[in-house]
């Protein structure tokens, strides 16, 4: 996930010389403009630096505002969706989103909350990984229009170092920056804290001063463990330019379990096609608990209000279709309104029709291996359904793992050309909710 969104909280720091950030209220909230009240609404606000302020500036006209999103993958994944959205309703209220590449904060990497140093990345990998995480953005901006996409690597590598600490670093002060909650951590737990990670935060706050000389951007938003890092771009503005910014951080964000949103127990959630395809993350969607349903439709789906109430009070067994909504919505602005309907009719083929759905997900196995046996346990663990052997074998004795949907009971069974659907394939089931195709090639 991106490095400087992280879904933890770090809200000790406020702003010199403007008010304090306020954890609002959003039932006593009224805001003037339809960019803080659709914000506020939805459940997007946790803190703001100066509700009044950036209410009248989003009233007066139109306010450019960023979100940075650091190359640490070749994908985003679920977790960065709530800044996505936010930067995607930023244009619907008319105003000006900047998505805020980190060719250049890449290369230090956020110490925010995290145990040890992140792994520190060559150019090829920040340039490989942007790629990636570029491909996403299209289809919740519109680039021909109000939003831009920029990469701090334009300002930050180009920094005569010696000039940086005179003009930027003399603004900082080192007691400040240790009082923050993610420097503090660490220190606390003795766990190192490199001089290059340190200067993260002054980095991030010099991309704002930047960003607001070149495009005139006014508003920075991010997590709620962003907030330190925000205000220090505040302060650095009105030290350096003497301008007014805002901050806006969105809340902490955990499933109603208290799982982390974006990851599985197989892994993370990813944004792009080639690592989670459109019925996978379908099914994502389709599995959320019933006390996060009302609060996904509003942060993940551009449905009104009004709908989104509607579905929020069906009770019984009728909250699945809002989850079925929730999914399909959600996956048509990712993939396309085209793979959302198809992941939806593969999911009704599957379970509600029990007939074997073309689209299910698919992994070859090569024809010689699988002319030569292959042990079920083996298929599911190639399959990527469960981690190892041994977890299958676990699974089979809890009645888990299933075969063209008849449980399998021997863990010593292999697998042949007679478990061959007249397709050509073989289903493989764990649980009730996750089916792949095996096919030999």
């Amino acid at each position: 996930m991106d490095g400087r969104n992280n879904p933890d909280h770090d809200g000790k720091t406020a702003q010199p010389r403007r008010k304090s950030g306020q954890q609002l209220d959003r039932t006593m909230t009224a805001f003037k403009s339809d960019l803080l009240r659709v914000l506020s609404e939805r459940g997007y606000v946790h803190q703001i630096s100066d509700p009044e302020g950036l209410d009248a500036a989003a009233l007066k006209g139109p306010i450019g505002a960023y979100i940075g999103f650091d190359a640490t993958a070749t994908s985003l994944h679920a977790g960065s969706l709530i800044q996505i959205m936010m930067l995607h309703w930023m244009q619907q209220t008319g105003h000006k989103p900047i998505a805020l590449m980190g060719g250049g904060t890449s290369m230090v990497g956020d110490p925010s909350f995290k145990e040890e140093s992140r792994k520190l990345l060559t150019v090829e990998d920040i340039e490989r990984n942007l790629t990636g995480i570029r491909k996403v953005f299209a289809r919740y901006l519109d680039f021909g229009g109000t939003a831009t996409m920029m990469n701090n690597a334009d300002w930050l590598l180009g920094l005569n170092y010696l000039e940086f600490l005179r003009d930027v670093g003399r603004h900082f002060s080192v007691n400040r920056m240790l009082s923050f909650d993610s420097v503090k951590t660490r220190l606390e737990r003795e766990q190192s804290l490199s001089f290059l990670e340190f200067n993260y935060m002054i980095l991030q706050a010099y991309d704002f001063v930047e960003l607001n000389k070149r495009t005139g951007c006014v508003l920075q938003m991010g997590g709620s463990d962003q907030w330190g890092n925000i205000v220090n771009g505040i302060d650095l503005g009105h030290r350096m330019a003497d301008v007014q910014l805002y901050a806006l951080t969105s809340p902490l964000l955990t499933t109603s379990s208290g799982g982390k949103m974006g990851k599985t127990a197989s892994g993370a959630v990813w944004l792009n096609a080639e690592l989670m395809g459109a019925y996978d993350f379908w099914q994502f969607w389709r599995n959320t608990e019933d006390a996060d349903v009302e609060r996904f439709l509003k942060l993940y789906t551009t449905l009104p209000m009004a709908e989104i109430a509607r579905l929020a009070a069906l009770g019984g067994a009728e909250i699945n279709e809002a989850k079925k909504i929730l999914a399909t919505e959600v996956t048509a602005m990712l993939h396309g309104r085209e793979a959302a309907e198809a992941a939806t009719e593969t999911a009704r083929k599957t379970f509600e029709d029990g007939s074997l759905a073309a689209d299910l997900p698919s992994f070859n196995v090569a024809a010689a291996e699988f002319a030569e046996g292959l042990g079920v346990l083996t298929a599911f663990v190639k399959a990527g359904l469960v981690p190892s052997t041994g977890e299958a074998r676990r699974q089979v004795k809890a009645g888990g793992l299933r075969v063209n949907d008849a449980a399998v009971t021997d863990e010593r069974a292999m697998l042949s050309h007679a478990d061959l659907s007249s397709e050509g394939v073989i289903k493989l089931s764990f649980g009730k909710k996750k089916h792949i195709l095996l096919r030999p090639e």
